[in-house]
C-alpha cells in the first residue's frame, strides 16, 4: 500500500479532531442499511455524559446488551453511559432504553425510536435489541472524544433478509491466536452477522484438541516446513509451523461469540483434506503411508480409507467430542476435493463397495457412492446427537445425505440445484464470496494471493436467490464469505482481505434487494471505515482508487471501426487527470470531464485522482488496435464456461489485453474442446466480390494470448490454424503451427502465440486455437483436462 493510503481516508471522510467542537451529529446512513428509516421534525436527542442506558431488571441478556452499547459509545466519545436496571413500570428520561416487544414479527427484528427525551430500542428478542444497538453505534461518529452527540429524531423498523449471515475463517493453512479470533468475531458483530464458520482441520494442520486421539495435535498440528511463493513452487522455508486450540480455548470462543449472538459452526473436513490426521494415524489411510502434514497447498490423493471400520469409528469419536465443544445445530463436514483414486485401488474400500451394494451408473462411479456412504453415515451419527450436517456442494456428486444443508462454493449452480432438490442452501459462490481472491484487477502491488478477482462491487452484486422460484428461494438460508489462508499468514493480512468487503456482504445478507444501491452504499461506506481506522484495522482502500469502466463502440466512422470508451469515477468525485501517451498524469494533464474518453487509436491510458491529501494510485490500461479490433466475431463451436464468459466473444477483439489474473473479465475461459473464432474484417471499399479481392484487407499474421497458471489447472495453447474466406462459407487454410504443451507444473505467466504467413487478402478469418489436451505428468491433476483462457486475437 502506498503512503497516501495511510492518510487518504482522513481527508476523504474528514476524521475529526477530538477537540475542535463540543457537539457532533449522528445520522442513520449506516451499513447494513435498515429496511425502514424516517426522520421527524422534533428536536434531536443529545447524547452526553449524563445519559444512562436502561434495561428491565432481571434480564441478564439485555443487561449485557446495555453494557456492550455503553462500551461502544465509550470507544467513540471517551465516556461510557451508566447502565441502570429499571423495575417494572419505572421510567427514566434522558436515557437509552432497551426492551422487548412481542409484536415485532422477526426474531432478529428491532425498532429504534428517537425523540428529544430519549432513545428506545426494542426487539422481539434480545438478539434484535443487539442489532438495534449496532445501528445506533454506527450512527455515532467514530471519533468524537469528549463531544456531545446530536442524534436526529426519527423511527427505524428493521429486520434481516436472511437468517444465516456468516463469515468463515481458515486457521489450518495459517494459525491465528485466540485473541485475534475474538477480534474477528467482533467484526462479525459490527456487520450484523450471526454465524462464524471455523475451518479447523485440513491437510496443512489439525487445529482442535481431540482427547481420544492426542496425536492429532501432537503430530497433526505441526508441519515441518511451508512452501515459499505459489503452491508447488518446489521451494520451502524448512521452518516448523503449527498451533492448535485446546478444547477449553474453543469453548471460550464459543462463549465469546454467544455473548454477541453469533453461532460458531466447526468444520472437520472429511474424507479428503485429511493428511494431518493421516500423519498422526497412518493406518487410517488406504496405503498406510508414510504421510506427512502437508507443507504445500492443493488437493492430494491420500484421503481417509472408508473401507476401514477403524476410520469410521475415528470419525464418530471425533464428532462426539466436537459436539461436546460446539453446541451449534450445524456441524460442517466438508466433503469437497476428495479424489477417488486411492479408493479405486484399495481392497478394503472395494470390499466396502461390494458389501454395501454401491453401484456405478451414468452419472456416478461406485467410488462417488462410497463418499456418499461416508457422508450419510456421519450424518446419521450427528443426527443421533441432535445435530445436522453442512457439506460443500461436492456432496451433490453422489447420493446426497438426505438432511444435508449444502454450502454452494463453485459458483451458484450447486446451490440452485440443491434448492430445487429441496435441500437447504447457504450461498458462498467463489466468484462473489471468496475473500482470499484479489480485490483489484491491478495486482502488481498486492500481496501474493491465490488469484481470482472479487472487488467490493462484485460482492455487493450478489443476490443469493437469483434464478429461483419463490418456493425454491425459501431453501436459501443465507450467504457467507470464505477466507482461505494459504497466502494469508498474518492477522493484518486477514483484516486487509476482509475489510471493507465484509461491509458489502453485510448488506447482501441483511438488506432487501430493492433497497440496495451500490452508489449509495459507497457514500455510506466511509462512515463505517472511520470505525476501522479508529480501531487500527488494516483495511483495504481500493474503494478510493479510480474506478474505470471500458466499453466499446463498433460503428464504422471516418476515423476507423470504433472506439474504446473509458469512463472514470471516484466515490468522492475527486478531480481526475489523464494522459494517453503513457506518461505520468499531473494537474497539468488533461482533466477528465465525466463524459467518457473515446479512444480510436492505440494508446496507453494513465489516470490519477488528485486530492489535497495526495495522489491516488495511477490506473494504467493499454489499448492496441489491429485489423480485428471491434470487428464482428463469432465463436462457432466451443463456448466459454458460463462462469468465465464475461462479455462474450467481443472480449477477444476489444483492443485490451489482460494481465495474469484470469478472473478480471479480460479473458474467456474454456473447458471443453478447441476454440474456433470467425472474425469479419469487413470490406472498407464496399466493392469486393467473390474472386475480386481489391477492397479486402491484406493480412499476414495472427496471434493470441493465453494465461498459464498451472496451479489453477490452466494451461496454454498448443496450436493455431488460420483459414480465410470471402463468403464465410468456404474457407481455405493458409497457415498452421503447433506449440509444445506446458510441462512445468509450477508455471504462471501470460504466453503469446503467433503465426506468420504469406500475405493474403480476405474478409473472413477463421482462427482455430488448440487447447492443451491434458495436464502433464507430475501435476496433481495429471491427465485431467485443463482450462484454456484466451484473450485478444490480433490480425495484422
Amino acid at each position: 500500500m502506498t503512503k497516501l493510503n495511510h492518510v487518504l481516508l482522513a481527508g476523504v471522510v474528514a476524521l475529526a479532531c477530538t477537540s475542535c467542537r463540543a457537539e457532533k451529529e449522528a445520522d442513520y446512513q449506516v451499513i447494513p442499511l435498515p429496511q425502514e428509516a424516517s426522520l421527524t421534525q422534533e428536536k434531536p436527542f443529545l447524547l452526553s455524559k449524563s445519559v444512562s442506558i436502561t434495561y428491565p431488571e432481571g434480564n441478564a441478556l439485555l443487561k449485557r446488551n446495555a453494557e456492550f452499547l455503553s462500551g461502544y459509545i465509550r470507544q467513540s466519545t471517551g465516556y461510557a453511559p451508566r447502565v441502570k436496571a429499571l423495575k417494572e413500570g419505572e421510567t427514566v428520561k434522558n436515557a437509552i432504553g432497551l426492551g422487548l416487544d412481542a409484536d415485532i414479527a422477526d426474531k432478529e427484528g428491532y425498532t429504534l425510536t428517537t425523540t428529544s427525551e430519549g432513545i428506545r430500542i426494542n426487539g422481539r428478542t434480545e438478539n434484535g435489541v443487539f442489532y438495534g444497538c449496532q445501528t445506533l453505534r454506527k450512527s455515532i461518529p467514530a471519533a468524537a472524544q469528549g463531544a456531545d452527540i446530536s442524534i436526529p429524531a426519527g423511527n427505524i423498523k428493521d429486520e434481516p433478509r436472511f437468517a444465516y449471515r456468516g463469515m468463515h475463517l481458515d486457521v489450518c493453512r495459517h494459525f491465528f491466536p485466540l485473541e485475534f479470533v475474538k477480534e474477528y468475531i467482533d467484526l462479525l458483530a459490527l456487520h450484523n452477522m450471526n454465524t462464524f464458520h471455523w475451518h479447523l482441520t485440513d491437510d496443512q494442520g489439525w487445529r482442535i484438541e481431540i482427547k481420544k486421539y492426542p496425536k492429532l495435535t501432537e503430530i497433526g498440528s505441526m508441519r515441518n516446513r511451508t512452501v515459499i511463493g505459489k503452491a508447488r513452487s518446489g521451494e520451502y522455508d524448512n521452518t516448523p509451523y503449527g498451533g492448535f486450540y485446546t478444547q477449553e480455548q474453543a469453548k471460550e470462543i464459543v462463549k465469546y461469540a454467544q455473548e454477541r449472538y453469533i453461532t460458531v459452526i466447526p468444520e472437520v473436513d472429511l474424507p479428503g483434506h485429511m493428511l494431518a490426521a493421516l500423519a498422526a494415524y497412518p493406518d487410517m489411510g488406504c496405503t498406510g503411508g508414510p504421510y506427512e502434514v502437508s507443507p504445500d497447498w492443493g488437493i492430494f490423493e491420500d484421503v481417509l480409507c472408508i473401507g476401514n471400520e477403524k476410520t469410521m469409528q475415528f470419525l464418530e469419536d471425533v464428532m462426539a467430542e466436537i459436539t461436546e465443544i460446539f453446541p451449534s445445530r450445524f456441524v460442517h463436514i466438508g466433503g469437497d476435493e476428495a479424489p477417488r483414486s486411492r479408493w479405486a485401488k484399495c481392497p478394503k474400500c472395494q470390499a466396502r463397495i461390494q458389501a454395501e451394494g454401491l453401484k456405478a451408473d451414468k452419472r456416478h462411479t461406485a467410488e462417488d457412492r462410497l463418499q456418499s456412504y461416508c457422508m450419510t453415515r456421519i450424518e446419521r451419527f450427528l443426527n443421533s446427537k441432535g445435530r445436522q450436517i453442512i457439506g460443500w456442494d461436492e456432496i451433490l456428486e453422489g447420493d446426497v445425505a438426505p438432511n444435508a444443508t449444502v454450502m454452494s462454493w463453485r459458483g451458484t449452480s450447486g446451490g440452485i440445484k440443491a434448492a430445487r432438490l429441496g435441500h437447504d442452501v447457504i450461498m458462498t459462490p467463489n466468484v462473489y464470496c471468496y475473500f482470499d481472491y484479489f480485490q483489484t484487477a491491478d495486482t502488481k502491488d498486492e500481496p501474493l494471493g491465490i488469484g481470482g478477482y472479487v472487488p467490493v462491487e462484485k460482492v455487493y452484486s450478489l443476490d443469493p436467490t437469483a434464478s429461483l422460484t419463490d418456493e425454491q428461494a425459501k431453501h436459501i438460508l443465507g450467504a457467507q464469505a470464505n477466507l482461505w489462508t494459504e497466502y494469508i499468514a498474518t492477522t493484518e493480512h486477514v483484516e486487509y482481505m476482509v475489510l471493507p468487503r465484509m461491509a458489502a456482504l453485510a448488506e447482501v445478507q441483511w438488506t432487501q434487494p430493492e433497497k440496495k444501491d451500490y452508489a449509495d452504499f459507497t457514500r455510506r461506506l466511509p462512515r463505517l471505515m472511520e470505525i476501522y481506522q479508529r480501531d487500527g484495522m488494516n483495511y483495504a482502500k481500493h474503494i478510493f482508487d479510480i474506478q474505470a469502466e471500458f466499453t466499446t463502440t463498433q460503428e464504422e466512422t471516418e476515423e476507423g471501426n470504433g472506439a474504446v470508451v473509458a469512463t472514470l469515477h471516484t466515490i468522492d468525485n475527486a478531480p481526475v487527470y489523464y494522459t494517453l501517451d503513457g506518461t505520468e498524469p499531473t494537474t497539468a494533464s488533461q482533466r477528465y470531464n465525466g463524459t467518457g474518453i473515446a479512444i480510436r487509436q492505440s494508446a496507453d491510458l494513465r489516470a490519477v485522482a488528485i486530492r489535497p491529501e495526495g495522489r491516488s494510485k495511477v490506473i494504467a490500461r493499454s489499448i492496441d488496435f489491429n485489423k480485428a479490433t471491434f470487428r464482428p466475431i463469432e465463436l462457432t463451436g466451443t463456448q466459454p464456461a458460463p462462469k468465465y464468459a464475461f462479455k462474450g466473444a467481443a472480449t477477444l477483439v476489444d483492443g485490451m489485453s489482460g494481465n495474469d489474473n484470469y478472473a478480471t473479465g479480460d479473458w474467456l475461459g474454456f473447458i471443453d474442446g478447441d476454440v474456433t473464432a470467425v472474425i469479419d474484417l469487413g470490406s472498407p471499399t464496399g466493392n469486393a466480390t467473390a474472386g475480386n479481392t481489391a477492397g479486402l484487407p491484406e493480412i499476414k499474421r495472427v496471434a493470441t494470448h493465453a494465461v498459464v497458471d498451472m496451479s489453477a489447472w490452466i494451461a496454454g495453447c498448443t496450436g493455431l490454424t488460420v483459414s480465410v474466406s470471402d463468403d464465410n462459407k468456404s474457407f481455405r487454410e493458409v497457415a498452421s503451427k503447433d506449440f509444445p504443451a506446458e510441462t512445468d507444473s509450477r508455471k504462471k505467466a501470460v504466453e503469446s502465440y503467433g503465426i506468420t504467413f504469406e500475405p493474403v487478402k480476405a474478409r473472413y478469418v477463421k482462427v482455430l486455437i488448440k487447447r492443451t489436451p491434458a495436464l502433464p505428468k507430475g501435476h496433481p491433476g495429471e491427465g485431467k483436462i485443463p482450462f484454456l483462457f484466451i484473450d485478444e486475437i490480433v490480425v495484422e
